[in-house]
This record gives structure tokens, C-alpha cells and sequence, in this order.
């Protein structure tokens, strides 16, 4: 198939957790995916206290010997960290067999020009500090691409960003100078507003057995920056007097206050550099956002546990069932004269936006090429599926999921739901297909799982583009 042509520098940041980090002797740290996942955390609990950040990291280096190696190539999650998120080969594959991209090879010379940047980072640290080390790697790759070839000296960037990725590129663009050479920002499912699961997870910790790997990582949690600022930039807890911002619930447990307080400024930062005085270019920013999935948006402390919601003022927003729709987009997207924003909202779970074929159909467009047709799909009359299945669950218990569908769809409550159930280890899947409770609501439940990760994948019979695909690890026994 011949490539569609490409000319600018196109970099790819990963999320939360992504990227594969390594001590100062090589050794892995954090490596852990696909079926050798679960075996693997029982290591990585033992050692994690050698990842945990001091007291007052602000947006610093611990000086610790970790860096970052490539991105991680699948299916990964720390429990109580982040929910679990599919690997990023998949995607890096996709861009340089359909585009005239080209990453730099392990046995190439080191200024071989490349366009295709996979950029992993320390995600345990500030997005700052990140989006500094971004800078400069943008710098030389950008340098060494315009100057390899008289038609790339007008190269610029253009960034695809899952989750986190989507907070350390536009820090460097907003805050640091990167708007001067880029030309799209593009991010999958990115926090810019914060997600609620991470201030459950800072608040709640560990809970329910899952300290299977002999000891807590919950103070490994609350030592990151990072996931402090993955907390929601809005009104988010319930209080006598309404909705209020983390920020300004210093009794609430968990967060660290100083991190918590400076993550509110990250936010600030970024918007208010946006809509600064003097800004005469402008960046084009496509925040591709999943919709109609199960999504913690609000949440009510109870003295004890942190308890979520669906709802905000009463409404249901949904979103990937990570990132809540109201928080994939920047509150000053729109209206500032220096951020622009085009939404495309998938059908799809978090963990899973990058590999999500509409998602890629969408990346089309935004490398300037047009998307391919699929004969005989991607009509407006799409079932719209919202599924809810557990991204942890134990040892020994069945695996249940439930499936809705709104009652806008014609004929919501008389489709042929199918799920299949895969194990990240190459295992044979299973498939059921899910019973009608009327009113388009559809359930199944799958045996008990062995321990290891899996891809749960639900769809319409016979209607491919709609399927959502949820992530799910499952202890061993024993644990």
C-alpha cells in the first residue's frame, strides 16, 4: 500500500505509566506488560519503595538513576495507580506503515534523521519537569529533520498524545515556547481538567486486598507529582455548601497538600499562558475524547473512603471511562484567539483510544490525508455502546459485564450484543453472547478468569465499528 506523504516531525507521548523506565545499570524498573504482567507486579510491589519519590520533589529529578526507555509495548496498570491502558506498538506501527514516517532505528547512527518520535518520559515526575525534557528533544529531532532535506526547513511538530502525554506537550507549547514550531497538538483522552480516579486513587489508596505484592503501594502514590496533577482542575466534591475543589479541602486525606496545591498552578499556568498578551501564533489543538462510558465525574468523602459518581448537577455526562467528558477539553479552549480545538468523540474506553480504529480514521485527517472508507460502516445509525466492566478484579471472582444502550437507537432493545473476553498472554478467548433485560440493557458474565491481563472487546453482531474495548487484570490465586 503506498504511504500517504507526511512532511512534518510527528511525535507520539504515551500516558500515565507508559513509558518503560530503567536504573542507572540498565536494569528494568518498570517493564511490565501483556501476560507476564501479573507475575511481574509481584516483583515490582517489593521493590517499588526504590521508585518512590522524596518529600518536596517540586518539578526535580530525584537524582535516583531512573530514566526512561520506549514506550511500553502492551497492556499495563499499576493497581491503585491508574486503571490499565493498552500498549502503544500497535499505534507506532500504524503511523509508518500508512504514512511516510519513519522512527530512528536501535542500530542506526544517532543523527539519523527520522520523523517518527516516540517520546518516553519519567511519569512519576511534574509534567514541568517533563515538558522541559520534551523541549529539548523536540529541538534536536526538529533541527536534525529540516536539516536533513531543502524541502523539510519548513518542517513544524505535530504531537499525538495519549492521557498525561496530552498535559507535558501543551505545558511546552503553552508555557515554554513550543507554539513557534507546532502545528497541531493532538491528544487521546487527555485530563485537562483532571480525572477523578486519580484523586480516588490518592485518597483511597489500596483498598479491598488489592496489596497482593507484600506491601502497600499507596505511599508510592502519593509521592508522584505527577498523578497530583492528573487531579480534577474543577468542583468536584460534595459538601454542604455544593461542589468544591480539592484544593480547598485541606482535611482531606490522602493528597499530598503541597503537591496538590501546585498541581491547581500547573492548571493556571496553562491557561493563563494561552490567552497571554503578545501570542501571534496559533496551535491548533484536536482533543479526541471517548463518550457514553460508565465515568466517575463527582464524588462524595464519607470520612472514611472517597465514593464516586456519575453524575455532575444531576446530569450523566459520561466519558471513557477514566477521563470525564467535561475534562477531555480544556475549559478555555474555545474563545481565547489562541487555542482552537476540533472534537471527535469515539465510542471507546480510555485505555484503549490509541488502537481505536474511528480514533486512527481521525488521525487521518489531522496528518492532512483522508480517511479511508469502510465499505458499509460508519453510518450516523452506529449503536452507541456504554459498557461497564472491572479493571481489577480478584482472584476466583466471575467476570460480569453490563452494556446499555440509549434509547435514541432504533430498536436499543433488540440487537444481538456479543462479547469476547482475551487473554493478554496469547490464550484462547471466550465469547458470550449477552442477555437482554429489555429497555437496552444487555448482561453476560465469563467464568472466573485465570490471573494475567485481558481485553474485553463488546460489540453488535455483525456491526465491527461498534466495538468498545475494556481493560481488565486479574489476581492469581493464592494472592
Amino acid at each position: 500500500m503506498k504511504q500517504a506523504p507526511v512532511h512534518d516531525l510527528v511525535v507520539v507521548l504515551p500516558g500515565i505509566m507508559g513509558t518503560r523506565l530503567a536504573d542507572a545499570d540498565g536494569g528494568a524498573v518498570w517493564d511490565l506488560s501483556g501476560g507476564a504482567l501479573w507475575r511481574g507486579l509481584r516483583t515490582f510491589g517489593r521493590s517499588v519503595q526504590r521508585l518512590r519519590l522524596p518529600d518536596d520533589i517540586g518539578d526535580d529529578h530525584p537524582g535516583d538513576g531512573v530514566r526512561p526507555l520506549g514506550t511500553m509495548p502492551d497492556l499495563h496498570v499499576i493497581p491503585g495507580l491508574w486503571h490499565p491502558v493498552d500498549g502503544y506498538s500497535s499505534l507506532l506501527r500504524w503511523l509508518e506503515q500508512n504514512f511516510t514516517l519513519r522512527s530512528r532505528r536501535p542500530n542506526d547512527p544517532p543523527n539519523t534523521p527520522a520523523n517518527l518520535v516516540e517520546f518516553g518520559y519519567d511519569w512519576r515526575l511534574s509534567c514541568r519537569y517533563n515538558a522541559h525534557r520534551l523541549k529539548e528533544r523536540v529541538t534536536e529531532e526538529l533541527d536534525r529533520w529540516r536539516s536533513s532535506a531543502p524541502e523539510r526547513a519548513d518542517a513544524q511538530v505535530v504531537f499525538i498524545c495519549h492521557s498525561m502525554g496530552g498535559l507535558v506537550a501543551r505545558f511546552y507549547v503553552e508555557c515554554l515556547g513550543g507554539y513557534e514550531v507546532t502545528r497541531r497538538l493532538i491528544t487521546l483522552g487527555t485530563p485537562h481538567r483532571g480525572s477523578l480516579d486519580a484523586l480516588t486513587h490518592l485518597v483511597n489508596g489500596l483498598r479491598k486486598g488489592w496489596g497482593p505484592f507484600g506491601v502497600d503501594l499507596t505511599a508510592f502514590a502519593r509521592s508522584l507529582p505527577s498523578l497530583h496533577q492528573l487531579a480534577p482542575d474543577y468542583a468536584c466534591v460534595s459538601t454542604p455548601d455544593g461542589l468544591a475543589h480539592p484544593r480547598d479541602l485541606p482535611g482531606l486525606p490522602g493528597p499530598d497538600e503541597k503537591l496538590l496545591a501546585d498541581a491547581a498552578r500547573f492548571h493556571t499556568e496553562l491557561r493563563e499562558a494561552a490567552e497571554s498578551p503578545g501570542r501571534d501564533a496559533l496551535t491548533d489543538l484536536v482533543t479526541i475524547t471517548g463518550v457514553r462510558q460508565p465515568t466517575a465525574t463527582t464524588a462524595t468523602y464519607t470520612g472514611e473512603l472517597l465514593v464516586p459518581a456519575w453524575e455532575i448537577d444531576g446530569v450523566d455526562e459520561g466519558g471513557d471511562g477514566t477521563v470525564p467528558r467535561l475534562s477531555a477539553r480544556p475549559a478555555n479552549a474555545a474563545g481565547t484567539g489562541h487555542l482552537t480545538s476540533e472534537i471527535f468523540t469515539p465510542n471507546e474506553q480510555h485505555g484503549s483510544l490509541q488502537n481505536n480504529r474511528g480514533v486512527r480514521d481521525a488521525l487521518w485527517g489531522q496528518l492532512g490525508h483522508e480517511a479511508p472508507f469502510h465499505r458499509g460502516e460508519g453510518d450516523e445509525s452506529t449503536p452507541a455502546l456504554s459498557v461497564l466492566a472491572p479493571p481489577l478484579l480478584a482472584h476466583g471472582e466471575p467476570y460480569e459485564v453490563a452494556v446499555s444502550v440509549p434509547d435514541g437507537v432504533r430498536g436499543h432493545d433488540e440487537l444481538l450484543v456479543v462479547a469476547e473476553l482475551r487473554p493478554a498472554d496469547g490464550r484462547p478467548a471466550s465469547s458470550r453472547s449477552l442477555r437482554n433485560l429489555g429497555g437496552g440493557r444487555y448482561r453476560g458474565v465469563f467464568p472466573a478468569p485465570e490471573g494475567g491481563g485481558y481485553r474485553l472487546a463488546v460489540r453488535v453482531e455483525g456491526r465491527a465499528e461498534s466495538t468498545v474495548t475494556a481493560l481488565t487484570l486479574v489476581g492469581e490465586a493464592g494472592e
